[in-house]
């Protein structure tokens, strides 16, 4: 496809969604805009778009494609100040916010004056941070879920996705209230129930420093989504309470029945609590990427010496594997430790595993 595409916010997922179009539909002019120059800096060096914006009353008159890529208060804002521009008649509005509702509330002001506005959610991300971190891939067998209001033809919404085919996601069409349910569940009630795990330790560790220690292993794996931006899920949280509010009803009613079990001592409601969890978290896909970025660990018994580390990390260089974390974990006293190895991908790991084996004895896992 040919025409101008404006890019408002160029972090992560701005910076990805560029090189996806760029990639994907070579003709097109990419055009970024960032509040911190310095993003549109890299952006420009690092060739994710072809030119920066002055400014967005300048630039979104003369787009065919203006791709909202900024937090969901903000995204309202600047939804605002694009209902006053005089914009092309075809030009397409879309957001990539994680809360839809209130989002299209925002957007009625475009539509009222005939501008297709589509909200959208990319389901993808990554525990790094701004357009340097951009990357083609990203968004590769993703969800990618849209919601476009009854009023907008479904020609218009092919011509978004045509325009993201380069995203190689998997899009599904929802209202903006199904896709805050199915969020809240699988993303937002999780990163509570993360945060409020994290802070019973805190409090546990105050008497008990122990704690501490024993928590750097199983404990800081389940809780890895507690380190997301306090900012950014406080407004998400405030955006989707009402979901948020029933969610928590429920696991309050849920917490209550465990405790009852604990209670009478009942050993085979015990039993089927955890079995029936099993089996559904068994059944869920392995292969899809969900609303939660995956983060693919392998799992090397290493020796205590000096540059074991560097060792491992120089195979895989050689091999050119990328990874996008590494730790030790302490979880025995003898003289091995475990390594942890995160990868974005099955492959980079599989590869990892394989580069690992060929070059040292070093036991290897993966947890499913």
């Amino acid at each position: 496809m040919e025409g101008r595409v404006l890019i408002i916010g160029l972090g992560l997922i701005g910076g990805s969604l560029a090189m996806c179009i760029k990639e994907e539909h070579p003709k097109a002019e990419l055009i970024g805009f960032d509040a911190d120059k310095n993003q549109m800096d890299i952006a420009l060096m690092l060739g994710v778009i072809d030119r920066a914006a002055g400014s967005i009353e300048r630039e979104a008159p003369m787009a065919d494609l203006i791709i909202i890529a900024t937090p969901v208060q903000t995204t309202g804002s600047i939804i605002e100040c694009l209902a006053g521009l005089k914009l092309k008649k075809e030009v397409l509005i879309t957001d990539t916010g994680s809360t839809k509702s209130y989002i299209s509330k925002k957007a009625t002001c475009l539509s009222e004056k005939g501008i297709n506005f589509i909200g959208g959610h990319p389901m993808a991300g990554s525990h790094k941070s701004g357009v340097a971190a951009a990357k083609k891939i990203l968004f590769e067998n993703a969800f990618y879920l849209l919601t476009p209001e009854t009023v907008v033809r479904r020609e218009t919404v092919d011509r978004l996705k045509k325009w993201l085919s380069g995203t190689r996601a998997k899009f599904l069409d929802v209202s903006p209230e199904e896709h805050d349910f199915l969020t809240g569940v699988v993303s937002h009630f999780p990163h509570i129930i993360a945060a409020s795990l994290v802070h019973q330790a805190s409090k546990a560790d105050e008497g008990n420093p122990l704690i501490n220690r024993l928590a750097a292993g199983g404990f800081r794996d389940i809780t890895r989504i507690a380190s997301s931006n306090p900012r950014m899920w406080r407004d998400i949280l405030l955006q989707n309470r009402e979901v948020l509010i029933s969610l928590l009803s429920d696991w309050q009613d849920e917490m209550g029945r465990v405790k009852e079990l604990l209670v009478t001592n009942d050993r085979e409601s015990i039993f089927d609590f955890f079995d029936s969890a099993k089996k559904f978290r068994d059944g869920l896909p392995v292969s899809d990427k969900g609303a939660i970025p995956s983060f693919y660990d392998l799992f090397v018994d290493v020796p205590d010496y000096p540059g074991v580390i560097s060792e491992i990390t120089g195979y895989l260089a050689v091999e050119e594997i990328s990874i996008t974390n590494i730790r030790i974990i302490e979880t025995r006293e003898d003289i091995y430790g475990v390594l942890v190895i995160s990868f974005q991908t099955p492959d980079d790991r599989a590869r990892a595993r394989e580069c690992i084996g060929k070059n040292t004895d070093y036991e290897m896992s993966v947890a499913e």
